[in-house]
């Protein structure tokens, strides 16, 4: 029982970042807009637990998330929820070479997550509508969107890292107490 009390404690507080990261991207950022654009701060979520737990909660998550814009967007339904989860799985890929302190890897990382999310997007809503201005879009939209994104998610980084270490010490204390009895 201790063992399914704290693998939902674990999932709360993830849907909790997940929920928080939502409000503020949707709320907060959208009325903070730099030359046009908001930042992806559910991209941030999405690549943080990837390269921080591996490929499994990176398309778990990545598949809420997209699920959850997919859901308020109105638009193709199941295409962020598909974008998401190939990020996070690309993400989850890189957890060999995760170093929590290090700010290199995460931010290579989103950005390119980013980038990555900024052109399938594009593919999915404008090319398939014949509209072709590709240099427009990624000049305008896709690379400010990637530069807002990567100063904000320095903060969001090491916020859900710090609340990963959280969980993690209150894990083992939790695994360590049930030793004793």
């Amino acid at each position: 029982m201790s063992d399914f009390k704290q693998y939902l404690k674990k999932i709360l507080i993830i849907a909790l970042v997940i929920y928080v990261c939502f409000l503020l991207q949707t709320s907060v950022f959208s009325r903070y807009r730099l030359a046009g654009v908001t930042p992806n701060v559910l991209i941030c979520v999405v690549s943080t637990y990837g390269f921080m737990k591996g490929r499994k909660y990176g398309i778990l998550i990545g598949f809420f998330v997209g699920i959850l814009l997919d859901i308020f967007s109105g638009g193709l339904f199941g295409m962020y929820a598909l974008i998401y989860m190939y990020i996070g799985l690309l993400n989850g890929l890189f957890k060999k070479q995760f170093f929590g302190d290090d700010l290199r890897l995460p931010m290579i990382l989103i950005g390119t997550s980013d980038l990555i999310y900024g052109v399938a997007t594009y593919l999915a809503l404008f090319a398939i509508r014949s509209q072709y201005d590709f240099s427009y879009y990624l000049l305008n939209i896709i690379l400010p969107e990637v530069v807002y994104t990567l100063l904000v998610s320095i903060f969001v980084y090491y916020a859900i890292l710090h609340i990963n270490n959280w969980v993690e010490k209150l894990e083992k204390k939790g695994s360590d107490r049930i030793g004793y009895y």
